[in-house]
């Protein structure tokens, strides 16, 4: 009886004591849940909490390093994500989700 107790008991324990996996970039890329905008940045393909979280995070982060780019190069900083674009979206895997010129979003 202890054992099945015990055999029940463990896999709640085990989902509950372990934090869920957070979402990162290839990931979402991979589930298609995120694509790479002309401007630099990513968008939200699937408006879910963690997807929110993590574009969020990533533009907020693209934009400092942007920033960063910019002032070091005396070029405003939206030049410097949009060819940073260019870049990001020529190196795709298969299946990533991109915004081409007219705003619509394609997949490679």
């Amino acid at each position: 009886m202890r054992y099945r107790l015990l055999a029940l008991a463990l896999p709640v324990f085990l989902i509950f004591s372990f934090p869920a996996m957070a979402l990162d970039l290839h990931g979402a890329r991979d589930a298609g849940y995120v694509g790479e905008k002309l401007d630099g940045y990513v968008a939200a393909l699937k408006e879910m909490p963690d997807v929110l979280a993590l574009v969020a995070d990533v533009n907020a982060k693209r934009l400092a390093a942007y920033t960063q780019i910019s002032q070091k190069n005396n070029q405003p900083v939206d030049i410097v994500a949009k060819l940073a674009a260019q870049q990001i979206i020529q190196k795709l895997g298969p299946g990533h989700y991109y915004q081409a010129g007219d705003g619509s979003w394609k997949q490679r």
